[in-house]
């Protein structure tokens, strides 16, 4: 089957990532976006539409799995670890940069929801990125709690996290880790329950993706902020805010835009409504390359859209 993009591997702390490149055909030196899902997510759940719509404007886009994660190698399986998710950010950055076609002095960080995050926290450690486009991003696991609690009530809040702490204690002991979904509908025992993110995040899936995660990223979740140094982000940046988010706080967004002086884009809309076939997905991917043809001076036109979204 013939595809619209290269097939990669790179190397992450000794494990084979995989990555899907778009836009890079060598006859000329493109800048290269750094991609990669949120949270449990694969590079075939959603991101090629993204991926080919700013392949189209002028940019090449490295999409990549985390260790654990879809065509990736690397065990366990579906554990989320933050630390090793940004270290595979780090390593995807190096890999893309070598790739023929791309100039390795324009760099641009894009992710999504829990990548969103993962993007900022990666671009305040280096000099050497021009850019970052985080879509609907958590950044701050506690707030993210505390609206999963108004919705599911304590006693399920409290029976997650029973289940997080054997789960990661059965990992220290070498023994196997306790599994949950990912995603569930509501009144199911999983780690997102909103109504219709079920059927929203399985219209997305694609073949290597997986609905289960350890039960054990509740631990992780909950001290993640990826917004402590976003003041130290030297590049241009955009945040995309859901207004009605019920996944990662929009009021936690929009403070670590404002550390970071971010240009800020806002959709009445949930998490899942930015991804393709959904209602703001043009105009969000619209502001994506207008945002990359200001800050790294692509010539490609895009169309007009109304600036009221």
């Amino acid at each position: 089957m013939t595809t619209d993009y290269r097939e990669i591997s790179f190397d992450s702390h000794g494990t084979r990532c995989d990555a899907w490149l778009f836009g890079a055909d060598g006859a000329d030196r493109r800048p290269v976006v750094v991609m990669a899902h949120g949270f449990g997510g694969t590079k075939d759940s959603g991101l090629a539409p993204f991926a080919r719509r700013l392949a189209a404007a002028g940019v090449a886009v490295f999409a990549f799995d985390y260790r654990g994660f879809g065509a990736s190698d690397g065990e366990p399986r579906q554990r989320v670890s933050m630390t090793a998710q940004v270290q595979d950010y780090h390593a995807a950055i190096v890999a893309a940069a070598r790739q023929p076609g791309v100039d390795p002095k324009r760099v641009v960080l894009w992710g999504i929801s829990q990548s969103g995050g993962h993007a900022l926290t990666v671009a305040a450690d280096r000099s050497d990125i021009q850019g970052v486009i985080a879509v609907v991003p958590l950044v701050d696991g506690l707030a993210a709690g505390r609206t999963a609690l108004t919705r599911i009530g304590a006693t399920a809040m409290a029976r997650s996290a029973v289940t997080g702490v054997r789960s990661a204690l059965a990992g220290r002991l070498g023994r196997t880790a306790t599994m949950m979904p990912l995603v569930g509908r509501p009144g199911e025992h999983a780690a997102l329950t909103a109504d219709g993110y079920y059927e929203s995040y399985l219209a997305l899936a694609g073949p290597t993706w997986r609905n289960e995660v350890d039960a054990a990223v509740g631990l992780e979740l909950g001290g993640y902020r990826a917004d402590r140094k976003a003041d130290r982000i030297t590049a241009p940046v955009l945040v995309q805010i859901a207004d009605f988010d019920r996944a990662a706080p929009p009021h936690s967004a929009a403070k670590a835009a404002f550390k970071a002086r971010a240009e800020v884009r806002h959709y009445p809309c949930d998490h899942f409504d930015l991804f393709s076939g959904n209602p703001y997905f043009d105009a969000a991917v619209d502001h994506q390359v207008r945002f990359l043809r200001r800050h790294l001076r692509l010539d490609t036109a895009v169309p007009a859209i109304e600036e009221s979204v």
